[in-house]
């Protein structure tokens, strides 16, 4: 399988998820390949976001955007598209509203709303529904190079549950928790369903080359522990347990797999011991802390920088890495720490203070003479 692809040239971020100590931190941040940057619009041109996700060729070249752009200082890429194509695979229309973000034109209501039944019941076919996101994930190991590994993901369970039926982003969620406590059962059946939906679609990512693997569970934050326990728990093991598995059914190998339950800092301990090999920090996370609860286990940490911090001057950018650094405890470790911004990178971010943001992980991590 990986004779098709050229060989790796930089394998930090997969050395660093194995365990091993490491000459400096591996960098790479959510949605760097995306809005904030010049080139992507003008690759963009009049396609809608989903039309570009659906191109292998335009969403290869806008995965390749920041690693062009960034030469040498990012150490991943991650495939240009997004979490709601598995909804549209199972059937429901998703449209993307400038400035608006993700809508649903008929969101599921309740059980009882026919929709519900069709979408808990039908026969998804992820390896031809998604197909162009293989296309894609191929198409963009093959002109990488070998210079970064390649990252798929997929939304969590949860996650995709609340964009289901709430119609969108909300404040208050109140379809969400509408159905986890009026119908506790039925969101159940279809979180599991969703969560059957994930391990196909990311065992097929890794089959088309993906090296990694995130799974996003950006409303993980909305649920109270117990409710964490009830609803995006048991969905987040389910992916971790019956993915690798999966891998080798299919003569592939396992790789790293990251979980990241933005919102959700109770759960820190509880993540460290899903099955994932790294757990995504948002920036609500003391990295101290989240070392101290890590422990002994084999858990790597990913993060955790406020990504409005890119808004600041670069003294500001410089003293949030410091903190990091000392927080991770990178000058004793030299291991466990992939850097990354505590969620994605936001709009009207200047593209150079990106650049000064990596510059200074490398001034402030890289061991001397290496």
């Amino acid at each position: 399988m990986g004779d098709q692809f050229p060989p790796l040239k930089n394998d930090l971020i997969l050395r660093v998820a194995r365990g091993e100590k490491v000459e400096r931190p591996p960098i790479w941040v959510m949605r760097q390949a995306g809005r904030y940057l010049p080139e992507y619009h003008e690759a963009k041109g009049g396609r809608d976001f989903f039309e570009c996700c659906r191109d292998p060729e335009v969403a290869s070249t806008l995965t390749l955007q920041p690693i062009e752009r960034y030469k040498g200082l990012l150490d991943a890429s991650i495939i240009f598209s997004d979490i709601l194509v598995i909804p549209q695979a199972m059937g429901m229309v998703v449209e993307m509203v400038d400035k608006k973000g993700p809508h649903f034109p008929n969101p599921l209501r309740s059980p009882d709303d026919g929709q519900y039944s069709e979408v808990l019941n039908r026969q998804v076919d992820v390896a031809k529904e998604l197909d162009y996101v293989y296309k894609a994930i191929t198409l963009t190991r093959k002109k990488l190079q070998g210079r970064v590994p390649l990252f798929g993901f997929c939304g969590a369970p949860w996650t995709l549950f609340c964009y289901m039926v709430e119609g969108g982003g909300s404040k208050i969620f109140k379809e969400t928790k509408s159905w986890i406590y009026k119908y506790p059962e039925e969101t159940k059946a279809l979180l599991q369903k969703i969560s059957e939906l994930c391990v196909e679609y990311l065992a097929l990512q890794v089959k088309a080359g993906a090296q990694l693997i995130q799974v996003f569970d950006s409303w993980a934050g909305e649920l109270s522990p117990s409710s964490f326990k009830k609803f995006s728990q048991p969905y987040l093991e389910y992916i971790a347990k019956h993915l690798p598995p999966r891998l080798k059914e299919m003569g592939l190998e396992p790789v790293p797999m990251v979980v990241f339950p933005k919102g959700a800092w109770y759960a820190l301990d509880a993540a460290c011991d899903m099955g994932y090999n790294i757990v995504g920090l948002d920036w609500l996370h003391d990295p101290a802390q989240a070392v101290k609860t890590v422990g002994d286990r084999p858990i790597v940490l990913q993060g955790n920088a406020d990504p409005g911090v890119l808004y600041g001057s670069h003294a500001a950018i410089t003293e949030v890495v410091k903190e990091m650094v000392e927080g991770f405890d990178w000058a004793n470790r030299r291991k466990g720490w992939i850097v990354n911004l505590g969620h994605g990178i936001t709009p009207f971010v200047n593209p150079d203070d990106l650049k000064f943001f990596f510059q200074e992980i490398h001034r402030l991590t890289k061991t001397d003479g290496q």
